[in-house]
């Protein structure tokens, strides 16, 4: 059995961040899935271009959006509460980024992404929404590891 350590500082940093960065995927999400032109627009490009082409994804790939999305908002909520699952939550979310960005980027969709996700800095942030994910579940993992989470 891990011996229980006080809780470090960092830990309320991280999960803190953590739980923004999610938030901001989930107004993503929510947005998307909602058919806010407004908020789609302020992407650059044709929001309806947008759409038709997240449409045309598999259920599957639709599916791993979502666990991506809102296993990273549980698994800061739950590190917040120093909960050994948020492991598992940051767990799920990236087993959900790999088959939303697998299809997309591995898979063979059946239109070509919108110029605004493949252009410019848009082009990059799928991978580091990757970076980030790992780097949570490993952080978490550890907390778990030194005994911080119960």
């Amino acid at each position: 059995m891990a011996t229980q350590y006080k809780t470090p500082v960092h830990l309320w940093i991280v999960g803190g961040l953590a739980l923004l960065w999610n938030a901001f995927g989930a107004i993503d999400y929510l947005m998307t899935r909602m058919r806010n032109l407004e908020y789609l627009s302020q992407m650059g490009g044709d929001p309806n271009e947008l759409l038709a082409y997240l449409d045309s994804f598999p259920i599957w790939a639709q599916f791993g959006w979502g666990l991506g999305v809102w296993g990273g908002v549980i698994g800061s909520l739950l590190l917040l509460a120093r909960s050994r699952y948020a492991v598992w939550a940051f767990g799920l979310s990236l087993v959900g980024m790999a088959l939303s960005f697998g299809y997309q980027y591995m898979g063979a969709p059946p239109m070509p992404a919108p110029a605004a996700m493949t252009e410019g800095p848009m082009a990059f942030v799928p991978v580091f929404i990757i970076i980030v994910g790992i780097a949570l579940f490993l952080y978490t993992r550890n907390m778990q590891a030194k005994g911080v989470l119960r």
